[in-house]
């Protein structure tokens, strides 16, 4: 919506207004402690503005939220966009993209369903090449590239760097999908196979070497097969769920599209997101039959 304020400011506005209320404080008194008037805290619980870090901080120290909660928070509001790799692939993230990479980097969970491709956390360059090809809105070859390479940023710095705990389920029907032709899709069926068999992302793909980067991120990797019929995300589109580290209340949801996709922080959506998750995940393939799909696949 136009004017809305970006999800991470609305995301820690919530979180404030929350820990307020449920101590049962006035707006004034939350003032109190930054030493500002009413209308300033309010407009930071609603997301119309930032905080200071140090005001932040406070803030939290008040309310009496614990030390891990107070770090998650921080770095959901301050990894900001007045810096960051992200800021070079400006022709291809869009603001809301911009957004939802610093909240994927913050994360400590990540839950993906994909029904029509494979989840961008874990593509190969190809597969991500090809489909950059066929992006309408990649209108030059620079701006190809740059789709693909914020992609592989995306994959060393979060699997890489950050590891969290990424739980994926994929319906076949994107397994099926001949994206790039038949190589590339052995290559990416592939490794996927590996990541399921491994529950772990020890190594990213890097063309025809496998990057020195080492990936930490502890994966659950499954299946959602044609056989099991309708489902709980019938008819819906990709849907991400981003979790953070000891804050089990707070979370965002990430739902894709052409105009950059729709986040959503409500905690009672949230809440209906990861029900309908955890619904995908009984009715798919366990991991290890997963991988058998797979390699079966891969084989022809």
């Amino acid at each position: 919506m136009t004017g809305s304020p970006p999800v991470r400011r609305r995301l820690l506005g919530s979180a404030l207004r929350k820990y307020r209320e449920d101590l049962g404080l006035t707006l004034d008194q939350a003032a109190g402690i930054l030493e500002c008037d009413r209308s300033k805290v309010s407009r930071i619980e609603t997301g119309q503005r930032g905080i200071r870090a140090k005001e932040l901080r406070e803030l939290l120290t008040d309310y009496g939220v614990a030390d891990g909660e107070q770090e998650a928070l921080l770095a959901i509001a301050h990894s900001g966009r007045s810096s960051g790799w992200w800021l070079e692939y400006r022709d291809v993230l869009s603001e809301a993209g911009q957004d939802y990479v610093i909240l994927e980097i913050a994360a400590t969970g990540i839950l993906a369903y994909e029904p029509h491709q494979i989840p961008d956390l874990l593509q190969t360059p190809e597969y991500a090449s090809a489909l950059a090809d066929a992006d309408a809105n990649c209108t030059s070859d620079a701006s190809r590239e740059h789709a693909v390479e914020v992609k592989l940023a995306r994959q060393r710095i979060v699997l890489g760097t950050r590891a969290p705990r990424l739980e994926v389920v994929i319906a076949e029907g994107a397994l099926r999908q001949a994206v790039g032709g038949a190589r590339v899709m052995r290559r990416q069926l592939d490794w996927l196979a590996e990541v399921a068999e491994a529950g772990l992302v020890r190594t990213l793909p890097d063309g025809d070497e496998v990057r020195a980067v080492v990936a930490r991120a502890r994966v659950s990797l499954q299946v959602l097969p044609f056989a099991v019929g309708a489902h709980a995300a019938a008819g819906c589109g990709p849907m991400t769920v981003l979790r953070f580290a000891q804050t089990q209340t707070l979370g965002v949801v990430h739902l894709s599209g052409l105009s950059g996709g729709v986040s959503l922080e409500d905690r009672e959506e949230v809440a209906r997101y990861l029900r309908t998750f955890g619904q995908l995940r009984s009715a798919a393939l366990s991991a290890p039959a997963s991988a058998r799909l797979l390699r079966a696949l891969v084989q022809g």
